[in-house]
Order: C-alpha cells, then sequence, then structure tokens
C-alpha cells in the first residue's frame, strides 16, 4: 500500500468536511504562523490573505481566552451578512478555518469540525 503525504492526507480531510454539509462552502489548514498547508477555496479567492487572517484572529482569541480567564480557546465565529467564518484549533501548530453560509446549521458544523480537526491534529 502506498504511503499518502501529508499534504494529500490533509486535502482528504478537507474534501470530506466539505461533503458533509452543503453549508460548507470552502474549507482550510492553515499553521499558527500563517502559512497555508491545504485548501479547497474555490479559485479566485486570495488564500495567502485568508490564511494571515485566520492566524491574527487565532492569536487575537488565545489572547482574548487568556487575559479574560475563559480557558482554553475552543473555536472563534464570526458571522457576517453575507455567511459564516469559523476557526477551530487543530493541535498545537494547525488551525481548521471553514467557511459557510448564512443559514448554516452551526451545531452539525461543530460536529463535523472537532472530528476533522482531531483528524489533523494527528497528522501535523
Amino acid at each position: 500500500m502506498a504511503k499518502v503525504s501529508k499534504l494529500e492526507a490533509l486535502n482528504s480531510i478537507l474534501s470530506s468536511l466539505s461533503s458533509s454539509s452543503a453549508d460548507i462552502e470552502a474549507c482550510a489548514v492553515v499553521s499558527t504562523d500563517g502559512l497555508l498547508m491545504a485548501s479547497n477555496f474555490p479559485s479566485g479567492m486570495d488564500e495567502e490573505r485568508i490564511a494571515a487572517m485566520a492566524a491574527a484572529l487565532l492569536a487575537m482569541g488565545e489572547r482574548t481566552a487568556k487575559e479574560l480567564n475563559r480557558g482554553h480557546l475552543e473555536q472563534i465565529f464570526v458571522r457576517g451578512a453575507n455567511g459564516l467564518v469559523i476557526l477551530m484549533g487543530a493541535g498545537e501548530e494547525g488551525v481548521l478555518t471553514t467557511l459557510c453560509s448564512k443559514n448554516a446549521k452551526i451545531g452539525l458544523i461543530f460536529l463535523d469540525m472537532n472530528r476533522a480537526a482531531a483528524e489533523i491534529a494527528k497528522i501535523i
């Protein structure tokens, strides 16, 4: 059996996550320092910019949770008029970033993202 590369494994997880809900429009794995590790963003999206913003949001969220004694950061949730951005830690070095439609069933997406984040953490 052929060994699967990290990129192939991450892309497989992202593909599975995307297919778990029609409300998930795109997703990516970003390093905590803002480098894109894998994504399934549609063409035309600035992946590097999204990766950098995800890392910045994660850093600010972690600092906020710590400063306000909220415990370990679990997720960051941004709701805009056109949809949602959800960030979730994936191990010590990764961030799972998901773009969702504005009427997404958030509970189900959180469940699927938690599963995907755990798989990602094992790989990276």
